[in-house]
Order: C-alpha cells, then sequence, then structure tokens
C-alpha cells in the first residue's frame, strides 16, 4: 500500500509553514527528482523530530500538474473554483508547489523551511510565505473553536485519502488553500449572541446550536452538507491563524478524498442556497488567495522521480 505523506492527515500543531514556489526558469527533468527528495526528507525528519510532532506534505498545483506528471493525473484535479457574488469573493491564485510544514516548535519549522528552500534552489523559487500559529484553545482569531466538525482517529484517513477509485493515486489527497484577512474591528463590534447566530454555536463553551436554532445564513449551516442519497460531505481542515497587527486572519486548508466536497462548501458560502442565503460570516473576513493541489503518496513521487 504506498504511504501517505505524514502531514495530511496529522493532528494539530502549535506552528506551521506555507510555503508557495512557482518555477525558476520552466521545466526541468531535474524538477521530479527534486521534489521527491523533499518529500522523502520530511518524511525522514517526523521521525528526528517526533518528540516535537513535526509533519509535512508536499503538493502539486493542479496548473502545473500537466508539465510536471503528464503521463497520469488525479482524476479530480482542477484549478481552485473563483467564485463571486456581490462584496463576497474567492479568488484563484495558482501556484506549483505547495510546502506545508507543522511543528510545536517554530525553531525547527524555520530550519526546514529554509533547507527545503535551498534544496528548490534554481528550480522552484518561493513567491508567498506565512507562518500560522495555534491560538489559545484551537481557536479562530474570531474568538470561536476552529475545526470542531473535524473528522477524528482513523476516519480522518477515510475523509482525506483516496481510496481504490482511483488506484494510482490512493492515499493522496486534494487540497484547497484560502487566506482568509479578517476584519476584527467590524467582527469585535458585535454583540456577541449576534457573533454566534453567525457562526452557529456558543462562544464561551463551544456548544452548537439547535438545527432548528441554526440561521440559514450560519457559518455551520452553510458548510455542513449533504450528498444526494444523505451522506455527510466531509472534509479534513488543517487550518491555523496567521498574521501580525496590521492584518491577521486564517491560513484555510481543505483536505479531502475528492475535490467536490469543498466546492460544494465554497459555493455554499458564496452564493449560498435556491433562497440565496449566503454564510454572513463572509461580511466579516476576506478570502485573498485560493490554490488547489494534489498531494501524492510518498511512494508515487519517489517512483517517478
Amino acid at each position: 500500500m504506498p504511504r501517505e505523506q505524514l502531514g495530511v492527515c496529522a493532528e494539530g500543531n502549535l506552528h506551521s509553514v506555507y510555503l508557495m514556489f512557482n518555477t525558476c526558469k520552466g521545466f526541468s527533468p531535474q524538477m521530479r527528482p527534486c521534489i521527491a527528495n523533499v518529500a522523502q526528507y520530511i518524511h525522514e525528519l517526523a521521525d528526528q523530530f517526533s518528540d516535537s510532532a513535526f509533519n509535512g506534505f508536499v503538493a502539486i498545483g493542479a496548473h502545473s500538474w500537466d508539465y510536471l506528471y503528464p503521463e497520469n493525473k488525479p482524476s479530480q484535479l482542477k484549478p481552485f473554483p473563483a467564485m463571486q457574488q456581490e462584496n463576497r469573493n474567492a479568488p484563484a491564485n495558482e501556484y506549483d508547489l505547495f510546502v506545508h510544514l507543522r511543528c510545536d516548535r517554530f525553531d525547527i519549522l524555520h530550519l526546514v523551511a529554509n533547507e527545503v528552500s535551498q534544496m528548490f534552489e534554481g528550480l522552484f523559487e518561493i513567491v508567498d510565505e506565512e507562518r500560522g500559529f495555534r491560538f489559545m484553545d484551537s481557536r479562530d482569531l474570531t474568538g470561536f473553536v476552529d475545526g470542531t466538525e473535524n473528522p477524528k482517529g482513523r476516519q480522518r484517513q477515510e475523509v482525506a485519502l483516496v481510496g481504490e477509485e482511483d488506484g494510482l493515486f490512493r492515499n493522496g489527497s486534494y487540497v484547497h488553500v484560502q487566506k482568509f484577512a479578517h476584519n476584527l474591528s467590524k467582527w469585535n463590534r458585535l454583540p456577541e449572541k449576534s457573533q454566534e447566530n453567525v457562526i452557529g454555536r456558543t462562544k464561551a463553551q463551544n456548544i452548537e446550536y439547535a438545527s432548528a436554532d441554526k440561521p440559514l445564513t450560519s457559518h455551520i449551516k452553510r458548510v455542513n452538507l449533504k450528498d444526494d442519497a444523505g451522506r455527510p460531505m466531509e472534509i479534513l481542515r488543517q487550518s491555523m491563524p496567521y498574521g501580525s497587527v496590521r492584518e491577521q486572519g486564517l491560513v484555510f486548508i481543505s483536505l479531502c478524498a475528492n475535490s467536490v466536497n469543498f466546492e460544494k462548501m465554497l459555493e455554499s458560502m458564496v452564493h449560498g442556497d435556491e433562497k440565496g442565503n449566503h454564510d454572513h460570516l463572509m461580511d466579516f473576513t476576506q478570502a485573498l488567495t485560493g490554490s488547489a493541489f494534489f498531494v501524492p503518496s510518498l511512494d508515487f513521487l519517489l517512483q517517478s522521480d
């Protein structure tokens, strides 16, 4: 069975580094071996720094897959589904590679991020970098606990990893990344009860509203979707807050065995239902980026180098 990249389904950490790369001069035959070496290096560091729960993965951009691995392609890999409705905007900013690093020690992340950048030197260059952190008891900067609906235990693999339906890419994962900048001054002017109505759960106790009490415009109502067979459309979230005093928000990361679940959630947030009930959280945060990737199994990368 192909080995998954360990950062896909790992439990939460204290710190994270997000690195977006583009090619320096177009395609080079050295790129695939280099990507495989970086993925293998990250995999080995998980043992070396196990006491600080280091993990990570390397993901290939939807638009760069065709020239990096033209022989085969994940069946649902496609560019980020940009959307806009009134003041709600989900733009697309595609990148060639996404390296996601997480650890409970920031110094280790700083070291590894520099080493990865040096390993890619001359082939890929960093075009965007962000650093995330755990805020309080795993809360978003809005003050609400983030990721409450995340799958637990072995269900994380079931939700996030491709199965036999696309055998060559088994134990890979579809990744969508968005950087949201929050308007915290506007948000914090809302009374707490109004904030809770926007989210669909209580702020301090993190108790979800009863189904009948959730506003149709609440965040939870808009993202807790079911397919035509009545099954929950789940994703694994690996999101973390980021920012400085000047700009603060959330790096949202969705990992899933398919690309459909995320797209349906985003459509529900931006466009809403047939009656126009959109996600009112979008009135307080702005998506600055949107990118689509696929995280292949470690074995796929090593066998393709």
